[in-house]
């Protein structure tokens, strides 16, 4: 719990994560990671003083700037593998499934709700032909048009200008949806088995409860 000023009043924000058990986390994964884990915690902190959006542009631009995009194979040795925040920071750089799951617990941490993010696996249209990709889509109300984070484009823009993407499906830990609407396609981590796995890993990390 941490106590911000707020449009003049001061109001008691619940934190999703440990920053303390993250960071001494990070150190025991090197110098570097904890360098960056550092600098991710300090931006997180500051920008808790701005409103959500604020944060969004914060974080985003940290992950877009700070990690390199580089696949699963050259990475992992693996065709495909969902890193952890810490394991992102560790290497330095990851696929898009990493930088959207670092950029959706780094929100939680800086006091994003979970449910106004979804992890949204889409086909995006990509040099000429359709890849699959992952971005984090922010609802600011739950019926109005999203926001997506990408790192493919480095500013945040609504979905509506982005008709390169369509979406398959989406997710958070809360839930599993067809597409971005509101059907249910069950729970995310029974039917997502690395999801499952990276919300162990974050959890253990401290950035979630």
């Amino acid at each position: 719990m941490v106590i911000l000023l707020i449009a003049g009043q001061l109001v008691s924000v619940a934190l999703a994560w440990d920053s303390v058990r993250m960071l001494s986390q990070a150190q025991k994964l090197g110098a570097m990671t904890f360098a960056r884990a550092q600098a991710l915690s300090q931006e997180v902190r500051e920008s808790m003083s701005g409103d959500e959006l604020e944060r969004l542009k914060v974080v985003n631009t940290f992950f877009n700037r700070q990690i390199l995009y580089r696949d699963d194979r050259e990475i992992w040795q693996v065709p495909d593998y969902w890193a952890s925040p810490l394991e992102t920071l560790q290497k330095g750089a990851g696929d898009c499934e990493d930088f959207a799951i670092a950029k959706y617990f780094s929100l939680l941490a800086a006091g994003v709700p979970g449910v106004k993010m979804r992890l949204v696996y889409v086909r995006a249209q990509l040099g000429g032909g359709v890849v699959a990709h992952m971005v984090l889509a922010y609802y600011a109300e739950p019926n109005a048009e999203p926001l997506i984070l990408d790192n493919l484009i480095t500013d945040i823009r609504p979905a509506s200008r982005r008709p390169d993407l369509t979406p398959v499906f989406s997710f958070n830990a809360e839930g599993l949806w067809q597409g971005v609407g509101g059907a249910s396609a069950g729970d995310p981590s029974a039917r997502l088995s690395r999801w499952r796995e990276v919300l162990l890993k974050a959890r253990n990390e401290g950035w979630w409860p």
